[in-house]
């Protein structure tokens, strides 16, 4: 199946090198908003196009993966392109999600192609193993902690102070309530308890310590409902130390089974991410597999992770999966 990239971030770049990893997979090319010659694709043979030009290859396209953000690109951009395109994207604003879903929903039910939205590790994996575990333990409670990992817009939101040059953000969950939980405990967690917020800023010279600090640490919907630890370090050892963009969590569900609920039991999914955005991409191209299948079946409209067998995220065939994984 050829394979159409929507935005060449972090995110599209990820993507470009998972479908290396998938033999019944090509690049057909990347869309962008920027000029196409100032980009670098990784693929030989593939190019770069302008975004503007996309409808002129939309027969060359079985799915088109759309890379751009939750906040100001996604909404617009994925019911567009699921007009004319069989695609895939990763919005991530869980409480929008409903919304998002019934816009994308009709244009490509009108269009005749199929479309996933919110395909990645939360939304997506998370989601999966949240479903999976409260079916399996109806009388019980989930937990979700994310980290310790990156929060990009974390670190944006620490890079619009006044005096801040650069800063990384980390989400670090509390190690005493993750055992709690693991312990089958049940304890009512308040936000505070669940993660705490590590920052490393790079000042300029001669700024306000005292005042980034108190800033980012009483920013309303970022840090103020968190115990934040703020450290100022230099450039050097932001860029030596901290380049990366790890993530990773996870989902841990506890429930009661037998006459009187005598047994506990404890689900646990984790993950552990070098690269979010490239363990991201990797989800979105098996997600791909499943909307390029499902579109030549006729299944058309929108879906997410719940609507999705399995087997169509594999390129192994049904007899190949119950020989080997079953």
């Amino acid at each position: 199946m050829k394979i159409g990239i929507y935005g060449y971030g972090n995110l599209g770049k990820g993507v470009e090198n998972a479908i290396k990893q998938n033999n019944d997979m090509e690049l057909f090319g990347v869309f962008t908003r920027r000029n196409p010659d100032s980009l670098k694709l990784s693929t030989v043979g593939a190019k770069a196009y302008s975004a503007d030009d996309i409808l002129k290859y939309k027969k060359d396209i079985d799915v088109l993966i759309i890379c751009g953000g939750s906040a100001t690109d996604l909404p617009h951009m994925t019911p567009a392109l699921a007009e004319n395109f069989n695609v895939v994207d990763s919005f991530d604003t869980h409480a929008d999600i409903p919304k998002h879903f019934e816009n994308v929903d009709s244009v490509a039910k009108k269009s005749g192609k199929t479309a996933m939205i919110s395909v990645g590790w939360d939304p997506g994996m998370f989601s999966l193993n949240r479903l999976y575990a409260s079916a399996i333990l109806p009388e019980g409670k989930d937990y979700t902690f994310w980290g310790k990992g990156v929060s990009q817009g974390h670190s944006d939101a620490i890079r619009r102070i006044e005096g801040v040059i650069d800063a990384r953000q980390y989400t670090c969950p509390v190690e005493s309530a993750v055992e709690a939980v693991r312990r089958g405990e049940n304890p009512e967690l308040t936000t505070r308890q669940k993660h705490t917020r590590l920052c490393f800023v790079v000042a300029e010279e001669g700024a306000d310590l005292r005042r980034i600090e108190n800033e980012i640490k009483t920013m309303p919907k970022y840090f103020a409902d968190y115990d934040t630890t703020v450290n100022f370090i230099t450039k050097e050892e932001l860029d030596r130390d901290h380049s990366g963009i790890p993530h990773g969590g996870m989902v841990i569900r506890t429930g009661k089974t037998g006459a009187e609920g005598e047994n506990t039991h404890v689900i646990e999914y984790k993950l552990t991410l070098d690269s979010n955005p490239e363990f991201t991409a990797s989800v979105l191209i098996a997600y791909a597999r499943a909307v390029y299948r499902l579109n030549k079946k006729g299944d058309i409209g929108c879906k997410t992770v719940f609507d999705i067998a399995p087997c169509e995220l594999s390129p192994l065939s049904g007899d190949e999966l119950r020989a080997h994984l079953l």
